[in-house]
């Protein structure tokens, strides 16, 4: 289970997030981003980011630490924008805390190099999840004590919003071409031959147990959480192979974001054209 923490103040939102994260303090005096069950993009984009994150971090990716994360409403009281005040009453109870990264700064591909290992391991674990924003417009990537760490995965696996087309979204290739780290030369052979073998059923079941119960219940055609994931685990599964389907053709340069229309609404806008 993810270590637990209560939120014991809300210090100010994040704008440039499309669900209105927010940073807050906790009861272990920490500090943390913290993501809500009562945004606009749902508890499935809190799935994704448990799943997504953990697995990346026992692949060995750099991922700042997720908690289980208590909110008592009434944190909200002096807050004066109305819009975080309703973000914050329909947000009671648990939701998910990222460690907040002091003093860490947005990845520019134009600044910094990344080795052609590290960048290929990057872009194999994406396709893995099928992560759709992790574009030079939106790299999710940030620049701390001089390394790489991976935030923002709510927009993978996005198969589980409609489950009846899993096994075909889980099928399909990977376009590479605008992902942020494209142009550093990924090495995605190496990464395919040293992660694809450890992304096994017993360690994406030991993901998949992280994610509270609370937040997989009542989805349509699963009776319980267990057999919700257990389906999350097919899928990834089923992409171990996507080595072979991923695509790294030319950039789109200024051109339209490749990610789904029905999704680019739900995601930050930061850096978009």
């Amino acid at each position: 289970m993810l270590r637990e923490v209560t939120a014991t103040r809300y210090v100010t939102p994040l704008r440039e997030g499309g669900s209105l994260p927010g940073i807050v303090e906790g009861d272990d005096l920490g500090t943390y981003v913290m993501k809500f069950t009562g945004a606009g993009q749902g508890r499935k984009t809190l799935v994704a980011e448990v799943i997504c994150g953990e697995l990346g971090r026992r692949l060995g990716l750099r991922v700042p630490e997720l908690v289980r994360m208590q909110l008592d409403p009434v944190i909200g009281l002096g807050e004066p924008d109305e819009e975080v005040q309703d973000l914050l009453k329909a947000s009671g109870g648990l939701n998910l805390g990222m460690d907040f990264l002091p003093g860490s700064i947005g990845f520019d591909p134009l600044a910094f190099e990344v080795s052609a290992k590290e960048a290929g391991q990057v872009v194999w674990f994406d396709a893995l999840i099928n992560n759709v924003d992790r574009s030079w417009r939106n790299p999710n990537l940030l620049l701390w004590h001089q390394q790489l760490w991976l935030i923002d995965h709510g927009a993978t696996m996005i198969w589980h919003h409609s489950w009846k087309s899993a096994e075909t979204a889980a099928a399909k290739p990977y376009d590479a071409s605008d992902h942020v780290l494209s142009s550093f030369a990924p090495d995605l052979d190496a990464a395919a031959a040293e992660l694809a073998p450890r992304v096994t059923e017993e360690l994406l079941t030991e993901v998949t147990a992280l994610v509270p119960d609370e937040w997989l219940a009542g989805e349509p055609g699963f009776d319980t959480p267990d057999e919700l994931r257990a389906a999350y685990v097919r899928a990834l599964l089923a992409r171990t192979d996507i080595r072979d389907r991923i695509v790294l053709g030319e950039r789109s340069a200024d051109g339209p974001s490749k990610v789904p229309a029905w999704l680019a609404s739900e995601l930050p806008q930061r850096g978009r054209k």
